[in-house]
């Protein structure tokens, strides 16, 4: 990829933060892409998409730990759960055998599993040597009959963020408007449907299905969830959206703002995270869809399960109310976790902002306040030192630091894509309460705070060198 194009995607005009310092989108500098290089954030945020065989074409490393590797969730085909490489060796490399390899490894993908398409993930070493990847994807495509699309996001082009991105780009140029959604059925009460896109959304732990009822109940049809539980069908009819929806803050958000100037598709940004930015999102849709019936029925709905939710999470108000919490985290959920756990009644004394544009940072100072602490290091050291220093009762941050709690024996609770549980949507809020409250009152706390049996005496004090 040029250097000019790149360049393009840092400077998204869509970003409202363009004129000041991105640490989101900024340039790597050395070391800066242990927490995630081009062609991680690249293959993260395809990876979901499920009936597509997804090769990386580099060595070995490039393709370790992929199994499920982003905890996304589908609702039938699991090819995208199947690590495939070309597997170059140093031999490869010098005798220039990577290209005739990726070729038979596409062919083997098709024979081997029938993909609906192959998205093949150009990675540093092939982007160094030269690999005409996208001149082998359209060999390929002729020859196994489906699409074959090459996705140029090499580590080295910059941060996980780029890689979002020029996913995004591999997808706007590639996929989207290369095939027609099937016509909407009718439905039983005679009212519309109408067309929508979810920009984003990873169906984390399947938590989008806790929304998605909500969506067939007003007569929204999601035509792609990009890229959660998705098909690569539903990518091709993006382009037939009346509305689309950026979920995960800047991500992908170069594929709103082409597809608005290049379809007419306004976007807004939202979150499914918390119950009034659940509300929030629904209104947006229907704002923007513009019937007034629609916006009757998306309040009355949103009356219905406001006050639900409501109900269902007093009891864990009342537990975990005033509890103090340390957010470490990053991008779209260093803000709209933080408006969820306040609604619970709780109060997040830092959240970490690492990976988070200023954009988002304006959002958390809206929401904590002008003097709210924000933590741009993840270290062990800072996170331990912040977590006493604030009186925090439980640390949320990813899985990278589940370790640094249980040694610290403090409670811990994952928020990143390896958790087990969905918190988004009405129904995610209420197992998110319960979830802080099971940590948080665990019992085994209690008993690993005290000294250890040897170093009690028969009496049980406490015996001292």
């Amino acid at each position: 990829m040029k250097a000019s194009e790149i360049q393009a995607l840092l400077d998204e005009p869509a970003c409202s933060h363009n004129t000041k310092e991105k640490s989101g989108c900024s340039k790597p500098k050395p070391g800066a892409t242990a927490g995630g290089c081009s062609f991680d954030g690249a293959q993260i945020a395809l990876l979901p998409i499920a009936d597509v065989a997804h090769i990386v074409h580099g060595p070995i490393a490039c393709a370790g730990s992929s199994w499920d590797n982003r905890g996304t969730r589908s609702s039938g085909v699991t090819l995208y759960k199947i690590g495939m490489t070309t597997d170059l060796s140093e031999t490869d490399v010098v005798m220039g055998r990577g290209e005739k390899r990726l070729f038979h490894a596409i062919k083997q993908a098709v024979d081997s599993y029938a993909p609906k398409a192959v998205f093949v993930y150009n990675t540093c070493v092939t982007a160094l040597i030269g690999d005409d990847v996208e001149a082998v994807c359209k060999a390929a495509s002729e020859r196994v009959g489906i699409p074959v699309v090459p996705v140029d996001a090499a580590g080295f082009y910059g941060t996980k963020n780029l890689g979002n991105r020029l996913a995004g780009e591999a997808m706007f140029k590639y996929v989207i408007g290369t095939a027609e959604p099937a016509p909407a059925k009718p439905r039983a009460d005679g009212l519309p449907t109408y067309d929508v896109n979810l920009i984003g959304e990873y169906n984390i732990a399947g938590e989008f299905w806790h929304v998605a009822p909500l969506f067939d109940e007003l007569g929204l049809r999601i035509l792609c969830t990009l890229s959660g539980d998705a098909r690569f069908h539903e990518v091709q009819t993006m382009h037939r959206a009346k509305v689309n929806m950026v979920v995960c803050a800047k991500a992908l958000l170069n594929v709103a703002r082409k597809m608005q100037e290049t379809y007419g598709q306004p976007f807004f940004e939202g979150s499914f995270y918390g119950v009034q930015d659940v509300s929030n999102a629904l209104r947006d849709f229907a704002r923007l869809i513009g019937d007034p019936d629609l916006i009757a029925r998306t309040e009355a709905v949103i009356t219905r399960e406001e006050a639900k939710a409501h109900a269902a999470l007093e009891p864990w108000r009342a537990r975990l109310k005033d509890k103090r919490v340390l957010l470490y985290t990053g991008g779209v959920k260093s803000w709209s976790i933080v408006s969820a756990l306040q609604d619970l009644g709780m109060k997040v004394v830092a959240t970490g902002t690492k990976k988070s544009t200023e954009e988002d940072k304006a959002r958390i100072r809206e929401l904590m306040g002008e003097d709210t602490k924000m933590i741009d290091d993840g270290s062990p050291k800072a996170l331990l030192s912040t977590y006493h220093e604030y009186r925090a009762d439980i640390l949320i941050a990813g899985g990278r630091n589940l370790y640094t709690a249980l040694k610290a024996r403090i409670p811990f609770l994952d928020i990143n894509q390896e958790r087990e549980f969905g918190y988004a949507g009405y129904a995610g809020m209420s197992e998110l309460a319960r979830q802080l409250a099971l940590s948080m009152e665990s019992p085994v706390w209690t008993a690993v705070r005290k000294p250890a049996p040897w170093a009690q005496g028969v009496s049980g004090a406490v015996l001292t060198a």
